[in-house]
């Protein structure tokens, strides 16, 4: 029942403060494609969470990063480079209110 232990870092003190959502379009939903896109997404440090979904669009990424520049730089030379990408589209977030809560059991 118990997945693991882990610390929890504030962002802002290590100095991530930027975070994006970047939502993600598949050019095909193949299993290759599929497979390739989730091998190398969970090779990006900054994407620390990713999420497939059903519908449209196919993947949901959580980016943190230091500031707008470095996000920019990210997008353009990681996120875009990803195998059988399409289309990303991407939103700021301007505030938390609910983080890692605890399972309602």
């Amino acid at each position: 029942m118990i997945a693991g232990y882990r610390a929890q870092v504030d962002p802002v003190a290590v100095g991530l403060s930027f975070e994006a959502l970047v939502f993600v379009t598949m050019a095909a939903a193949d299993r290759a494609g599929i497979e390739a896109f989730e091998q190398a997404v969970s090779t990006v440090p900054h994407v620390v969470q990713a999420q497939r979904l059903f519908g449209d669009p196919d993947y949901l990424l959580r980016v943190l990063t230091r500031d707008l520049p470095a996000f920019q730089q990210l997008y353009d030379e990681q996120l875009t480079e990803l195998p059988g990408v399409h289309r990303l589209s991407s939103t700021l977030v301007m505030k938390t209110v609910v983080a890692d809560r605890a399972l309602p059991l």
